[in-house]
């Protein structure tokens, strides 16, 4: 069948009518296909310098720094922070801490939560734009990519042209870094777990555990998937966080703005032009801020989910303002009432300060101070107290009634700790068992403890008592409640 000369005609629904069903197009008019997702288009960001750009680059290296050398840091005789989930604990410099002390991790998500807050409702999405990893090893990623195959230009010419063998040899050597950092990133990770020299030699050896095999690899091909390839999609679809961010903002956050009073209209110009008689406004439309914007929106268009507030418009508008001669800030962090009243800089930062924000401080001054605290207050040791079910009350020798508990001890302390265990909470008790414990460091240790109590002059049934555990020294004293029972 000729195809040329019979074409299918195939209609398009573009309207729903309740009583009559789909609306077609009229007759003779040709369907079109309109495709209700927009493919999508590579973004070839452009390398800028600038002031925000200055910063997002120091975050980098500070951020990798903290991230990369942490685990190799030493404290004393071990790695300065592990997370030793085998042995359920957590070493933080000088603290050790147990799956008892989650209390402090809630604090810690707790800081997190409304240090997130804060900072958005002061300027926006400072964290995306600056230090979440995503946008840190997307930075990184792409600055490896502009060394292997050039400029924004550069590689648009390359990707659209056919594939040489300088193009294969740039590409490969492209993915192969991304390889490397992404790998490297995933056995750091997984050297918070497991002691990374220890790691280290297992991976020389090729012998490192399932488990560790698994999430370097998981983890390296995360950052290689989301930094090389997926980039500004993670921060648009993936990322819950621009999509309930604008609950946090108001017409007083700072955020990256266009100010579009000065701005418009638009045109190019001669840089020597008088824009009074050309009825044009700063703007020379040379949409560089397009090109160098991550995500690939246009700030002109006014505020989007999409921005990340990276500030690289800004730094690259001001670079054209310094070019044809105009003054900085026609893209700069501003609010939306600073704009529209014309407000200088420090009535701008005056009205930042506003009550959500105070509240926000307050109430993390408050977490953080109660937290340090507690941390500064916490007995480097903890006590469980068990009744030992497979041994009744009973009459022991002379006469005295004993029961007989089951005490773990826990020593938090990175010394050999020996503790006293003494009784309290009824007429006459005393431990008749070993009473004085030694524990090595960081260790814990179950205790079978024998109370006994005279038989004359205590009630039968149930009778509340406490043990209290001293530390030698002055590290501090546990007090643990148990039940002493008189048979009848």
């Amino acid at each position: 069948m000729n195809t040329e000369s019979a074409p299918l005609r195939k209609v398009i629904p573009i309207a729903e009518s309740p009583d009559k069903g789909p609306i077609e197009p009229p007759p003779g008019a040709d369907a079109e296909m309109v495709s209700l997702y927009e493919a999508h288009k590579k973004i070839y960001p452009r390398s800028v310098t600038g002031f925000f750009s200055n910063w997002r680059w120091a975050t980098v290296f500070l951020t990798q720094i903290v991230f990369y050398g942490l685990p190799w840091l030493e404290w004393g005789q071990r790695q300065a922070v592990l997370f030793d989930l085998g042995a359920r604990r957590f070493y933080i410099f000088g603290l050790v801490l147990y799956p008892q002390d989650f209390i402090y991790l809630t604090g810690i998500l707790v800081i997190s939560a409304f240090s997130l807050f804060l900072f958005t409702a002061v300027a926006g999405r400072l964290w995306c734009g600056y230090a979440c990893p995503q946008t840190v090893y997307t930075e990184i990623f792409l600055w490896l990519e502009k060394k292997t195959e050039g400029d924004r230009s550069a590689r648009m010419r390359r990707d659209a042209g056919p594939w040489t063998l300088d193009k294969l040899w740039r590409k490969t050597s492209k993915h192969f870094l991304w390889l490397a950092v992404a790998l490297w990133t995933g056995f750091t990770f997984v050297g918070y777990f497991t002691p990374i020299h220890e790691l280290g030699r297992e991976f020389i050896q090729l012998d490192m555990g399932s488990w560790e095999i698994f999430w370097t690899f998981f983890y390296g091909f995360a950052t290689y998937g989301n930094a090389g390839f997926m980039r500004e999609q993670v921060c648009k679809h993936m990322c819950p966080y621009a999509r309930f961010q604008s609950a946090m903002f108001d017409k007083d956050t700072l955020i990256v703005t266009y100010d579009a009073a000065r701005g418009e209209p638009r045109g190019g110009r001669s840089k020597k032009a008088d824009l009074s008689t050309l009825n044009l406004g700063a703007c020379i439309d040379c949409s560089l801020c397009v090109q160098v914007c991550p995500t690939g929106i246009d700030i002109r268009k006014g505020l989007q989910y999409e921005c990340i507030g990276c500030g690289a418009c800004a730094d690259v508008c001001d670079t054209v303002m310094d070019k044809v001669g105009y003054a900085r800030g026609l893209v700069k962090y501003s609010t939306e009432n600073a704009i529209s009243q014309n407000w200088t800089r420090a009535q701008t930062l005056r009205h930042v300060l506003r009550p959500r924000v105070l509240i926000y401080i307050a109430i993390l001054g408050t977490v953080v101070t109660a937290m340090a605290i507690s941390l500064a207050m916490r007995i480097p040791f903890k006590v469980d107290v068990v009744r030992d079910r497979g041994a009744l009350a009973r009459i022991a020798e002379g006469g005295r009634i004993e029961n007989v508990f089951r005490l773990q001890i826990m020593n938090a302390t990175e010394a050999t700790q020996r503790f006293h265990i003494s009784v309290e909470g009824l007429p006459g008790l005393s431990v008749v068992s070993e009473n004085d414990i030694a524990i090595a460091s960081t260790q814990a240790r179950w205790v079978a403890v024998r109370v006994q109590g005279p038989a004359e002059g205590l009630a039968p049934g149930s009778h509340t008592i406490h043990f209290e555990i001293a530390a030698e020294g002055s590290i501090g004293k546990v007090s643990e409640k148990a039940v002493f029972i008189v048979p009848r």
